[in-house]
């Protein structure tokens, strides 16, 4: 079986082994060779690859398992090995003879070319020839050990290469880089000044039309959570694409995420070639239709949007004017990133430039717009910039691309954008062409609430009419070309026994109940909220907490001095109430011992903050208990039914598949961070070394309440990532379940995690390779019945769209009556004239402890955004700590932390603008809100929700006056 490949594969033996380095194809040996002949290939390889590749070739012509050469194929396919994969599709190697004067030239002169390259900036230029992991281990080589070493890497690399276009990349990179001496010793006719002549460029590009150049690409990129990965199998190894003509402003085609050409799919022109089925999601938008591109994760839609952008850039020429929006900074910080290196590759002179909140310092959205062909924002930039002028309308730009495009609903920025262009249209009939064209990106459109498939289309017809897309495009002739390359994993559910209450449990139960009692002989906390039914270590009693914290922080008493003390207690006891309520959660879902150390280390926190009375009393009073509680919480794993079947579940899932990559999503940062310590205690699981990716978090606070930062989030990432396996699994919050892409895994594991059908389908778009898994283990029958009902929610969905598909006329009809009484509601808000805003003096007093903050009056708004108190009198009723991320944005540098000196609760920032320091800015949902004279109180989570005049930051004001504090304080 397999003779004719076997014996050609010797033939041609001698191409293979230049090229090919055993480790990176472990998978494939792992599948079909003995295990001690792996680790015998291994570890020739530390010696020599090619004697390594020599023994992997002979082991594998010894194969008789039928299907072996597709694998083999296909997994050097998957691993960036285009040109050895296709030459042995093809068994024409005449692309890697060609390049072998290039590989003895790069050894001859190896030992002086390596001194004269700095590695780190050539990487960015030659990522279309080298695989991702080989970039990799040349950035750590270059950390680790230096340029020097990192350089040695870097020319092995490029002399394995299979790319037929790698050297005449290499000299490019070395050009753009003005690494000129490098570039001599390749090509010795170069000038020195790294100068060319227009001339020499021509006719370089004319030698060039036919040049094939890949690149790989992978779909990017949570809440207020944050990524950052391309995942190993959102796109696989791109088609070979054919440069078009010299001056053709798209440069290289777009080189995402394709498989091999095959003979007779490359235009003769040099015509863009995208996967059959991505061809069909962008067909519509090629015709100027305003679309929906809704397609499963991981089937390359960004890579979809890249070729929009390039023909819309070729088409629409120097009118051109893109924005591509992602709906969080991670998803944007990736976004960016991958455009840029995309058209750093394609066409350099096609610039990009990014812009989101988390940035520091950056220039006008007016200036961007002017110098950029393409700009990659968060929604809410394009809302402010709308609001303050500086995009005066929509018809600046010729393109909008939304990605997760289902958001567009309610007050989302998306809407908000797409409300001012419909606005544009329907009221002056304005002509379309004038508007940009509107791409938006999803994996789902079942959006909202419906019981059958009528409502369904009602809620898909609303969206495309907020979107104003007249067209849904998913893949319908192609379905077997996109069910090829995308896996929709395997679907299972495990209902395991609830854990029985255990001394630890009632014990918490006894602290709780005597904590409400002394709640309630300071006030009658049962008239503050209406929420009955409470039972302890439940959702719902999350929920009566934070209504009795907000009915608190207004709570008006004749005599303000009982006032503040009633106010700050019960807000004391609330919050512990609030961590027992957690512990209770995370005992229920993991170990006991994870639910006392997650206690132990609030009360620390609370200590080391220096607590008033009441919180001495409290922490004390768990003191008393901590002794017993943790004689209780020794009994180790198994008391936990739940954790005994995610240990089955994992233990057995390695024991078949010891390369197996696993998500694990759950509800909350401190079972993430109780499931984490559990793995690595577990003698069984410790070698998965997991890791843990949560989200930002809007306020620090103990444990894993203070988030996660970009950097941090992307370390994780990495080592999941990394194919030496140093970590096998992840554990992840909402954070990674809508656009943060991660690498490629064949386990996803919902652990009493379910939502609706878009995060369903989401979440299990994590699990993207063949044969891969999904699971749902909960003790809770109605959560499992939960997620079947969205499955079959889902079917519920695709027949909708089918059938909106086969009667277009009819959904553009329903389309256009959602778009006209939507208009008509918005003329009818705008003829609602706006209360004025409250001219006087309030006074802003702690949410926590009701103690005088300052007075409207002296307060002032910069930028729109920021609010800051002009008395000096306000840092004698305010501690200052040292900022511990202190950075800048348009100007305002923040520099400390600002907290109320009575109770400590955090009120904003201490910051300094152009040449001002230590300007208090304060954030107004840490204040209640009192009117001077009726004294009725107000609490406002958002600046713009409230009804006072604020007077406009006016730098003279304070120019003249304005004292620094000593720097004690």
């Amino acid at each position: 079986m397999y003779e004719v490949e076997k014996s050609n594969l010797k033939r041609c033996s001698e191409y293979v082994v230049q090229v090919l380095q055993p480790s990176y194809v472990r998978n494939f040996m792992t599948a079909y060779l003995d295990r001690e002949i792996v680790e015998r290939i291994l570890s020739e390889e530390t010696r020599s690859v090619t004697s390594a590749v020599q023994v992997f070739l002979d082991q594998v012509c010894l194969l008789e398992e039928e299907g072996w050469f597709q694998a083999l194929l296909d997994t050097l396919q998957a691993e960036g090995y285009n040109g050895l994969c296709e030459a042995l599709e093809k068994w024409d190697f005449e692309a890697l003879e060609n390049t072998r004067p290039h590989r003895v030239l790069l050894d001859r002169i190896e030992p002086s070319f390596t001194k004269k390259i700095r590695p780190n900036e050539l990487l960015g230029h030659l990522r279309g020839c080298l695989l991702p992991r080989e970039c990799e281990e040349i950035q750590a080589i270059n950390s680790q050990k230096g340029q020097i070493a990192a350089a040695e890497r870097l020319t092995e690399c490029l002399k394995r290469s299979d790319k037929h276009n790698w050297f005449k990349l290499l000299k490019t990179a070395l050009y753009d880089c003005e690494q000129h001496a490098a570039l001599e010793l390749l090509d010795p006719d170069t000038e020195s000044s790294g100068s060319k002549t227009e001339e020499g460029h021509d006719e370089e590009m004319d030698t060039e039309t036919m040049t094939t150049i890949s690149f790989q690409y992978r779909e990017e990129c949570d809440d207020d959570d944050e990524g950052l990965l391309k995942s190993g199998n959102d796109m696989t190894p791109s088609e070979t694409l054919s440069i078009p003509a010299a001056g053709d402003r798209s440069g290289v085609s777009v080189t995402g995420a394709q498989e091999p050409m095959r003979d007779g799919e490359k235009d003769r022109q040099g015509e863009k070639k995208l996967r059959h089925y991505q061809r069909e999601l962008a067909d519509p938008v090629f015709q100027g239709h305003n679309t929906i591109i809704c397609a499963p994760t991981g089937c390359g839609k960004t890579v979809v949007a890249l070729e929009i952008c390039e023909q819309h850039l070729q088409a629409k020429g120097k009118e051109a004017k893109i924005v591509f929006m992602a709906t969080k900074v991670d998803v944007f910080d990736q976004q960016y990133k991958l455009f840029k290196d995309h058209f750093l590759q394609k066409d350099p002179d096609v610039r990009i430039e990014g812009f989101c909140g988390n940035q520091e310092d950056t220039l006008s959205m007016t200036v961007i717009m002017e110098n950029n062909d393409i700009i990659i924002l968060t929604p809410q930039i394009l809302v402010n910039a709308m609001t303050q002028g500086e995009v005066p309308c929509l018809s600046c730009f010729s393109l909008l691309i939304l990605d997760e495009c289902h958001n567009t609903t309610g007050k989302h920025p998306y809407n908000m954008i797409m409300r001012s262009y419909l606005d544009a249209k329907l009221d002056s009939g304005q002509n379309q062409r004038r508007l940009p064209q509107i791409v938006g990106l999803t994996a789902s459109v079942g959006i909202g609430s419906f019981k059958n498939q009528s409502e369904a289309e009602d809620n898909i017809c609303q969206l495309c009419g907020n979107l104003d897309a007249r067209v849904i495009s998913t893949v319908q002739t192609h379905i077997d070309d996109l069910r090829h390359y995308v896996h929709t994993p395997e679907k299972d559910f495990y209902l395991v026994p609830k854990r029985q209450a255990n001394p630890f449990t009632r014990i918490i139960y006894d602290i709780m109940a005597k904590i409400e009692g002394l709640a309630k002989r300071v006030y009658n906390i049962e008239s503050l909220s209406s929420i009955e039914n409470r039972d302890y270590g439940s959702q719902k009693y999350e929920q009566w907490i934070v209504d009795v914290q907000k009915k608190c922080r207004v709570l008006h008493l004749k005599d303000q001095q009982e006032e503040s003390r009633v106010c700050r207690a019960l807000f004391n006891y609330t919050e512990h109430l609030r961590k027992y309520n957690d512990a209770l959660i995370i005992n229920e879902d993991a170990r006991t011992k994870d639910a006392l150390e997650y206690l132990s280390a609030f009360i620390e926190q609370v200590k080391n903050a220096g607590h008033d009375d009441t919180e001495r009393q409290l922490t004390t009073y768990f003191e008393g208990y901590q002794g017993l509680l943790r004689n209780l919480s020794t009994g180790g794993q198994k008391e936990n039914p739940k954790l005994a079947e995610l240990q089955f579940i994992l233990e057995e899932q390695y024991r078949h598949n010891e390369e197996t990559k696993s998500v694990l999503f759950v509800r909350t940062r401190a079972l993430a961070d109780a499931l984490r310590k559990w793995i690595e205690e577990s003698d069984s699981l410790k070698f998965l070394k997991p890791g843990v990716l949560i989200g930002r978090g809007r306020k620090s606070s103990q444990l894993t309440g203070s988030g996660m930062t970009l950097t941090s989030k992307k370390g994780v990432l990495d080592s999941f990532k990394n194919l030496d396996n140093q970590s096998k699994i992840l554990i992840a919050t909402s954070v990674a379940d809508e656009g943060i892409d991660i690498p490629q895994c064949n386990l996803v594991l919902m652990y009493e995690y379910v939502g609706n059908v878009v995060k369903m389908v989401q979440v299990r778009g994590r699990g993207r390779a063949q044969g891969s898994k999904c699971l749902l283990i909960s003790d809770k029958k109605e959560m499992i019945d939960k997620e079947k009902h969205n499955m079959e929610k889902e079917k519920i969905v695709e027949k909708a769209v089918k059938n909106l598909q086969a009667a277009p006329e009819d959904m553009l009809q329903k389309i256009d009556i959602f778009q006209r009484r939507d208009k008509i509601f918005r003329d009818m808000e705008k003829c609602i004239v706006e209360r004025p805003r409250t001219e006087g003096n309030y006074e802003l007093l702690c949410s926590k402890c009701k103690k005088h903050g300052c007075f409207t009056e002296d307060i002032r708004k910069l930028q729109e955004c920021h609010h800051i108190v002009m008395d000096r009198g306000f840092f004698t009723r305010a501690k200052t700590e040292p900022h511990p991320k202190p950075k800048g944005f348009n100007g305002l540098i923040k520099t400390k932390k600002l907290f109320c000196k009575h109770c400590g609760f955090d009120w904003g920032i201490v910051a300094s603008y152009n040449t001002i320091p230590d300007l208090p800015v304060i954030k107004i949902d840490s204040f209640v809100v009192k009117n001077c004279v009726t004294g009725q109180q107000r609490y406002y989570r958002k600046w713009k929700e409230v009804d006072f005049t604020i007077k406009t930051f006016d730098l003279s004001e304070i120019v003249t006056n304005w004292i620094p504090l000593p720097e004690e304080q």
